[in-house]
């Protein structure tokens, strides 16, 4: 008789993390995907653009991958789609609004011909040989957001996807029969949201949020800037119903705002009357109290749309005395700095700026301890794995699990590339595959590595220290000249400056013009961090002005 095999579950991202969710299940020759995030970098990974998960695991077992499954168009579930399909030809499964999102990311990468493309509904059924996989619809801050069923030999592996239980949301509602049906018929593992598992209670609903938006755009006799998240359509819709409502005229501004926009029409997730929207280059033609300014950079972001307004280098859009700033989102850890910028400089330039602090106008699409527990409850899973969150959140979302009365041994807290092998009786963590952050900058996928890191973060905290050297033949002819940028005030710094210079006179001196430019720089290097404590970059270059 054949061994029955055991299911695998992998995460290659979003454990330990916020951001760049990618969920493997695996199941004896076939390997599904769930997500293909982002996660957005710090100050301290300069010039990185993106984080991805490492893909080799993925790419070494090509021929066992049969989709990628999404849960819903946020940019931590969705922006590393191109990244994947470029190393890997996967077919990729996403609800309408998601899809639209990733049609127009492979278009920007040129990758959209070639690429294989499902729309899915919550009453999809995709059969993959041993496998199927359905799904049921639940409600976030984004429309299209599904939590997916997997169904193996094994038993059932659900992933929740992002999710809150809005009782009154602002479209579709969840499918809570069907949750519950999922449930009845059994949830081997269920992997399952952590982000708000810290916050009591439950979360408010988007019903709520719209009113209390009608209520401040009600109040306001300027001019209206709202800063958000583009692919927050639903919020998006709030706020032009609330402007159609006061008679105001709605433009938009953000590359990304101009997608979200275009895309939620088309798909009729926004609607507003004909001639509700304008240019920006006609704002100048509406009194201020006719206008509502929708603009991307709610995060801070220093080429958004809002830091060009605040920083007065928008092409349209100047702060005047008498506008308010609508902040309809919470920063993202690790933001707030950038945003508390924003904010003073937006102040100083005479807006007022109204957040959630002061008003009810934001909520998350996270359910909080409550809605967490009643998914529990609903789903009745033998295992569970708490994803898409920071270790405390995952260990509280442990707690929360014991008090629904799930055997702590059969909750798995997981680190990004650990293998949870998964059987009807047990399951039991097995090794680990690669799972490192990739770095996405400019220049391409992995191209920026740990040291280059190091170099970018020693430039920015030190300078460097240029020393040109030129020879004619094996001969130094000049002495050496020394060019600083960001390490010292040369004004104020000539006699070290002179020292060093005399130095690396001496140094030439002793050796040959063909091994100069490595013991130069290491000697210059040794000397300035005795002196200054300080280490900049040196970098020697000797010039050949020999004529041929």
């Amino acid at each position: 008789m054949t061994k029955e095999k055991n299911v695998k579950i992998i995460p290659l991202g979003g454990m330990g993390e916020i951001g760049k969710n990618m969920y493997v299940v695996e199941y004896g020759g076939e390997i599904v995907i769930v997500d293909a995030g982002v996660k957005f970098p710090d100050e301290e990974l300069r010039g990185v653009d993106y984080i991805i998960p490492d893909y080799s695991y993925l790419v070494k077992n090509a021929g066992r991958v049969k989709g990628l499954f999404i849960t819903h168009g946020h940019e931590d579930h969705i922006g590393g789609v191109p990244f994947l399909l470029k190393q890997l030809n996967v077919p990729v499964y996403a609800g309408g609004l998601a899809m639209g999102f990733i049609r127009n990311k492979l278009e920007e990468h040129g990758l959209l011909r070639e690429a294989e493309l499902h729309d899915i509904t919550e009453d999809s059924l995709i059969e993959l040989g041993e496998l199927q996989v359905s799904f049921f619809r639940t409600t976030h801050s984004i429309p299209d957001s599904f939590g997916v069923v997997i169904h193996t030999p094994q038993g059932n592996v659900v992933h929740t996807g992002d999710f809150k239980f809005d009782l009154t949301p602002a479209g579709p509602e969840q499918d809570l029969s069907k949750i519950a049906k999922v449930g009845q018929d059994g949830v081997l593992c269920l992997l399952s949201d952590s982000t708000n598992s810290e916050i009591p209670g439950f979360s408010v609903s988007e019903k709520k949020i719209g009113q209390n938006i009608l209520n401040v755009v009600r109040k306001q006799s300027g001019r209206i800037i709202v800063a958000l998240f583009a692919s927050n359509v639903f919020r998006l819709q709030q706020v032009i119903q609330a402007s159609v409502a006061c008679g105001r005229k709605v433009a938009y501004t953000g590359r990304s705002m101009e997608r979200a926009i275009g895309i939620g029409l088309e798909l009729g997730y926004i609607d507003a009357p004909k001639g509700t929207f304008i240019d920006p280059n006609e704002i100048s033609a509406y009194k201020n109290s006719e206008l509502t300014i929708l603009c991307t950079g709610s995060q801070g972001e220093p080429f958004a749309a809002l830091s060009r307004i605040a920083e007065g280098k928008h092409r349209h859009i100047h702060i005047e005395e008498g506008d308010t700033i609508i902040f309809s989102s919470s920063p993202i850890p690790g933001n707030v700095l950038s945003v508390n910028r924003i904010v003073n400089k937006l102040m100083k330039a005479g807006a007022d700026v109204i957040d959630n602090k002061l008003y009810d106008i934001h909520t998350s699409g996270h359910g909080g301890q409550e809605e967490l527990k009643l998914m529990l409850k609903l789903l009745k899973p033998k295992f569970l794995v708490p994803i898409h969150g920071e270790y405390r959140m995952q260990k509280m979302h442990q707690t929360l699990a014991l008090d629904c009365f799930v055997p702590e041994e059969n909750i798995f807290i997981l680190d990004n590339g650990q293998v949870l092998n998964v059987s009807k009786e047990k399951a039991y963590q097995a090794g680990r595959v690669p799972a490192r952050s990739v770095y996405v900058d400019g220049h391409g996928i992995g191209d920026v590595g740990t040291s280059l890191l190091g170099e970018r973060k020693q430039l920015a905290d030190s300078g460097i220290l240029s020393i040109l050297l030129f020879k004619e033949g094996e001969e130094i002819i000049r002495k050496p000249q020394i060019i600083s940028r960001g390490f010292v005030y040369l004004r104020e710094s000539s006699s070290f400056m002179g020292e060093i210079e005399t130095r690396a006179a001496a140094l030439v001196d002793q050796h040959p013009a063909d091994d100069i430019e490595r013991k130069l720089s290491s000697a210059i290097s040794d000397f300035i961090y005795k002196k200054l404590k300080r280490s900049p970059i040196v970098v020697t270059k000797v010039i050949d002005v020999t004529r041929g």
